[in-house]
């Protein structure tokens, strides 16, 4: 059978937003950090202000994903968004010259414009695969995986060839605006309105919440690494450079999995499948950090299970919103996965800080019980399916990354 018309431009498109959106991130993860540094803030200040937009993350993406479910667009969220992001970016050198609370306001206000982005992105492919079975979520997430890869790798020769303190903000405030452009020019990717049962407000089933439970448990789980792996390293005389490249076989690992896992049987792509596997490499990942976290070949091994602990969790857990979220509850389900994804990785990094100046390398062991929790909440999210059986109306749990909607 022939593809359809608007298979290739809705890959295309979707792919671009996910490029362009995590371009940015892979901008500011790692440098937002060096330019506020730059700016000869004092330390505290820099924490406050790196912390502002984690806290926001918890409290605005819910609410601005819901507004989805109310008849605003996927799109014009992106749009507006990418906009904002823009105009706080390029804002917050006055703000810094006038004083760090105009600093931060700015950065609240840029983490308020950013929250619903990668959701919003999540939600249109979602729908995108759903309307067109043969799309492939995991494919065209993968472009978003590639592109905070390459933005990582060239952030550090732009910021020196520009310096800090001019590249950062500029360098954020342009790519935003390339968003926004991307998201103003794809009006073929926008999803269909939501439907409402009689005007009331659809509840999100308990399957679909212990799925985003068992999600947020599995990726709070790379707090530790998040925050400590690196330090660790680096305390038992391994290079930044090999540091690095002990980062970027993480990334890659990702990327593999997303260009690869197609080629599984379809029954077996289920998201409690996925989950479990997510949920099982953390367990072990959590142990061997601990165990063997200042050996490089072990080390290896352990971050190519990145992959698996997020990837696997990913595609879990998208394939679980889209299977369980009733119709004109799905932009909510999505803002909740990512509130929710946010409070745990918020919890898991302040109790790793305590772990590590505790124990050392007993931090990454502590990673352990968010993986064990996340394997029970899979398991009783899989009974609950099993009891209650598939969503009348929606796509069954064992087709294609749980997304196609069947005849």
């Amino acid at each position: 059978m022939a593809a359809s018309p608007t298979l290739e431009p809705s890959r295309f498109r979707l792919s671009l937003l996910y490029a362009v959106v995590f371009v940015e991130i892979g901008i500011a993860m790692p440098f937002m950090p060096v330019w506020l540094a730059a700016l000869g803030l004092d330390a505290s200040v820099i924490g406050l202000l790196l912390a502002l937009p984690i806290a926001t993350r918890i409290v605005a993406t819910a609410p601005l994903m819901s507004l989805i479910d109310h008849g605003v667009g996927a799109r014009a969220l992106l749009l507006t968004g990418s906009l904002a992001l823009a105009a706080t970016y390029a804002l917050m050198p006055a703000g810094a010259g006038i004083g760090w609370p105009a600093l931060a306001l700015l950065v609240l206000l840029n983490a308020v414009a950013g929250a619903p982005l990668v959701p919003s992105i999540d939600y249109l492919t979602l729908a995108a695969v759903r309307r067109q079975p043969r799309l492939d979520y995991a494919r065209i997430r993968m472009s978003g995986s590639v592109a905070f890869l390459i933005a990582n790798l060239a952030g550090g020769a732009l910021l020196t060839a520009m310096g800090e303190t001019l590249a950062v903000p500029l360098l954020l405030t342009g790519l935003a605006l390339i968003a926004s452009a991307v998201a103003f020019t794809s009006r073929s990717v926008a999803a269909p309105a939501p439907e409402h049962a009689g005007g009331l407000r659809p509840r999100l089933p308990l399957r679909l919440k212990l799925c985003v439970a068992a999600a947020a448990a599995i990726q709070a789980s790379h707090a530790a690494i998040y925050a400590f792996g690196s330090i660790h390293w680096t305390a038992h005389g391994f290079s930044t450079a090999t540091v690095g490249a002990l980062w970027g076989v993480g990334v890659v690992a990702e990327i593999v999995l997303f260009a690869c896992v197609a080629r599984l049987p379809a029954a077996w792509r289920t998201p409690f499948r996925y989950l479990a596997l997510g949920g099982g490499a953390a367990l072990v990942r959590a142990v061997g950090m601990y165990a063997l976290g200042d050996t490089l070949p072990a080390l290896v091994g352990l971050q190519a299970l990145h992959g698996l602990t997020f990837g696997a969790t990913q595609l879990g857990a998208m394939a679980a919103v889209s299977a369980f979220a009733p119709d004109g509850a799905r932009g909510r389900a999505q803002g909740t996965l990512s509130a929710a994804n946010a409070t745990a990785a918020a919890g898991a990094t302040l109790l790793s800080g305590f772990a590590y100046r505790a124990g050392g390398p007993l931090v990454f062991l502590a990673m352990a019980p968010l993986a064990v929790a996340g394997l029970a909440l899979t398991a009783a999210a899989a009974s609950r399916a099993a009891a209650r059986g598939p969503v009348t109306g929606q796509p069954p749990v064992a087709v294609r990354h749980d997304t196609d909607r069947q005849p």
